[in-house]
């Protein structure tokens, strides 16, 4: 029996009813109550559209260790295009596989995949369509990241209006802790594997060829990919659009301004606007200010933004490989007993380090781009929030949504994390997440924020099925990765859970009602992401959906066969064209 045939099998569930919506609606999965349930792949088995039900579940196109034609799915590659090695010396085969594009690119349909992974990676797979829409992979190679460093952390991502991938690179390096450095041992581990893209062992170092290996201005920044019709995916490095810890960037339909999430703890929201619409090589870069109106729920505010100045890839880029260093950018002095700064001197808690920092003369272009976050917040933008995490536009309604994992630590009233900022957010911790709306002028500028919707904290009794969820199990964990269902007043929502919910699952939210509907379920210690909605490719829609790590961010003891801890790229479809 096919992989394909054996997941609808299992989502299938003996035809439970369907959930009540306004003009689409699914077959609801089940919460994983027992062992089987939560190692399975389960998906709805069907969805109804405007009256008429459609047969589907979730179709895998791929999985990590994967030989298609030439290429090896989520081998991870150095400059040479080698495969790096493991601690154990064993070929690095990434089990991260996050975010998932399908592009048309002439007469063939390809889909792009990364890996968040140190270095990251990227594949290009070229993919056959059955009559009935189905999709099936025929051939994977990786992107050349060469001209760049390499690719660092890929996060999640978007489509942009002209059929690119526009990727991410997350948890960029805090480049004064490297520059201070005296050992190794003053520098956060997380960045060492990256060197294997340089053919430098990471066990076997030395300071000075770490720093000498390892960059950190070339890293956390949108990355667009361009797909040509025989499958070169082209890759192009963003550095105007600003260094943060880049979940993604979303482009509005106006081609110019894209708003980009910075997923970590004390971070911002930012905006670019570019010069020429369709070309992010070049704009204003703004940060927002959070002008709290409300500590209902997860909270309310105006939004602000305050200008970071304007710059263009090709001269951050030649600052970077120019050799720019943090101390090259700015003056730094301790903080005062009262929490304030010496004269000329502005207070910054990004990150959550609170700095005192005066920039250089010339160098304001060098710190809005290179130390974004830290500069956003010398400014007088907030750089508070908790684990910003996905984006979605809803063209009905002209707004954003936006996804934040956990309110908590510098969203909290007073937290110690608000030690050299303004104390903008000021929330009652909710470790479940929320998802915010943001409302939109008519030049897609965003002016106010509200929630949507937050999960709930739960306490469930021991001996219960639902014991170990501190979320409840009906509601959202740690809200991650967005989409929206135009025409259909539907979003879809995805998790990124550890005891929020043991199983990560991705919901479809009715907006009329509010009424959430589980539309799959994955296994132990996965993560969902890349759910990403396209409602008509070559005459079908398509959910996106990648299984994660399984087995890998929990429960690891659960795990009976090696092979069952690759991730899964697939999609939930085919549906019927959904674009009129």
């Amino acid at each position: 029996m096919s992989l394909r045939k054996t997941l609808l099998l299992a989502t299938a569930l003996g035809g439970l009813p369907l959930a009540a919506a306004a003009e689409i609606s699914f077959a609801p999965v089940p919460f994983a109550a027992d062992d089987a349930a939560k190692r399975a792949v389960l998906a709805s088995s069907s969805v109804t559209v405007d009256g008429k039900e459609y047969p589907i579940g979730y179709t895998v196109l791929e999985r990590s260790g994967d030989k298609l034609g030439e290429g090896v799915f989520g081998a991870l590659i150095d400059r040479e295009g080698n495969v790096v090695k493991s601690a154990d010396g064993s070929e690095h085969i990434s089990v991260d596989a996050d975010f998932n594009s399908l592009l048309k690119v002439g007469d063939k349909i390809f889909s792009v995949t990364h890996f968040e992974s140190r270095p990251g990676a990227m594949y290009v797979t070229e993919l056959e369509r059955a009559e009935d829409g189905t999709l099936s992979a025929v051939s994977t190679k990786p992107v050349d990241f060469s001209a760049y460093g390499g690719l660092w952390v890929p996060c999640a991502g978007s489509v942009t209006p002209w059929n690119t991938h526009l990727g991410s690179e997350e948890y960029p390096s805090n480049a004064r802790e490297i520059a201070d450095a005296e050992s190794l041992e003053d520098v956060d581990d997380y960045a060492f594997p990256m060197v294997r893209y340089e053919g430098l062992d990471p066990a076997n170092m030395t300071l000075a060829q770490f720093r000498a290996a390892y960059k950190p201005y070339r890293y956390g920044y949108p990355t667009e990919i361009t797909v040509s019709e025989d499958g070169t995916g082209t890759p192009a490095k963003h550095f105007a659009m600003g260094r943060v810890a880049v979940e993604l960037a979303k482009v509005m339909p106006d081609q110019k301004t894209v708003y980009i999430s910075d997923d970590g703890t004390n971070v911002g929201l930012f905006m670019f606007v570019a010069d020429t619409a369709g070309d992010l090589s070049a704009g204003q870069l703004y940060a927002a200010k959070w002008v709290q109106t409300s500590d209902e729920s997860a909270g309310a505010a105006d939004l602000e933004w305050v200008d970071l100045g304007h710059a263009d890839d090709a001269s951050v880029q030649a600052l970077i490989e120019g050799g720019v260093g943090f101390h090259d950018i700015f003056e730094v002095a301790d903080l005062n007993a009262d929490g304030g700064c010496a004269e000329g001197f502005a207070p910054s808690n990004a990150e959550g380090n609170a700095e005192c920092l005066m920039v250089k003369p010339g160098m304001e272009m060098a710190a809005s781009r290179l130390e974004t976050r830290r500069y956003a917040s010398m400014m007088g933008a907030t750089t508070e929030f908790r684990k910003m995490e996905g984006i979605a536009y809803n063209a009905d309604a002209n707004v954003v949504y936006l996804a934040m994992s956990e309110v908590a630590k510098g969203m909290e009233d007073g937290a110690k994390q608000d030690k050299g900022g303004a104390n903008d957010i000021r929330l009652a911790k909710n470790s479940c997440g929320a998802v915010y709306e943001l409302s939109l002028g008519d030049d897609f500028r965003a002016t106010a924020a509200r929630t949507l919707v937050a999960g709930t904290p739960t306490e469930y009794p021991e001996g219960s099925e639902y014991a170990g969820n501190t979320c409840d199990i009906d509601g959202i964990a740690n809200p991650d990765n967005l989409t929206y269902i135009t025409g259909q007043n539907t979003l879809i929502i995805g998790e990124d859970t550890g005891t929020g919910h043991q199983n990560d699952v991705i919901w479809a939210m009715n907006l009329d009602s509010g009424d959430l509907t589980r539309i799959f379920s994955t296994p132990y210690g996965s993560e969902t992401t890349s759910p990403y909605w396209y409602p008509n490719l070559d005459g079908h829609g398509y959910l996106v959906a990648v299984i994660q790590h399984p087995y890998g961010e929990s429960d690891e003891d659960k795990l009976a066969d090696p092979a069952d801890a690759r991730a899964y790229v697939g999609y939930i479809g085919p549906f019927p064209a959904m674009d009129k």
